[in-house]
């Protein structure tokens, strides 16, 4: 199980998290990051020996690529593959905020943002939710796909995501992400764990899910 980590978002991210994750999916410019950031966490990942991803998403700076945009296919890929070029060792990429999950349902979000990951990066692995529009375009274009959960992410009964702001959405306690993880590994059908830096408490997070991965 990979352990892979949403980062680069905010400039005082502890350098010990990159080094606990076996991906770090780096901001590069549409909701967070710039050429500065993206080199710093690029450079920690290398000396850790940390795999370092895109973390592409909607251009929407000021809504933190949260926000549900109608961009038109064309421009949409355009916009990634901007991004994803300017992680030049990246070996993944994983959609963020709210178009991982438009991408997830959205046959034509998950076209287009496939098509800019291939123009930018050729065919890396892409990382998002299992079954949705996403992977079937992922995998149509040749690229190895990743199915990801999430450590410090609340579910309702049906295993969608809680969303930010409701009661229970973010996973703030170490022992609780960590039990999480065991279960998720225990349930199966998922390649990769997601941890967010700019979670409360992530750091002993990250330790205590690293730990529970063994």
């Amino acid at each position: 199980m990979l352990l892979n980590l949403d980062g680069g978002e905010h400039d005082d991210e502890p350098a010990e998290l990159y080094a606990l994750a076996d991906i770090v999916h780096v901001a590069c410019g549409g909701h967070a990051g710039d050429a500065a950031s993206i080199r710093r966490v690029t450079e920690l990942c290398r000396a850790s020996g940390t795999r370092v991803g895109a973390h592409p998403s909607y251009v929407d700076r000021e809504g933190f690529g949260r926000r549900a945009l109608e961009v038109e296919p064309e421009l949409l890929a355009r916009q990634i593959e901007e991004q994803c070029r300017a992680v030049h060792d990246a070996t993944s990429v994983k959609p963020h905020g709210a178009l991982y999950h438009a991408a997830h349902a959205d046959a034509a979000v998950a076209d287009a943002v496939v098509k800019g990951i291939a123009r930018a990066l050729g065919p890396v692995a892409i990382v998002g939710l299992g079954g949705g529009e996403l992977e079937r375009a992922a995998r149509a274009a040749g690229h190895p796909y990743l199915r990801e959960a999430f450590a410090d992410r609340g579910v309702r009964a049906d295993g969608s995501m809680i969303p930010r702001g409701e009661p229970g959405a973010l996973i703030v306690e170490p022992a609780l992400a960590a039990e999480r993880a065991r279960a998720i590994v225990a349930a199966g059908g998922i390649e990769t764990l997601c941890c967010h830096a700019d979670t409360p408490s992530s750091l002993a997070i990250v330790r205590a899910v690293r730990a529970a991965l063994g």
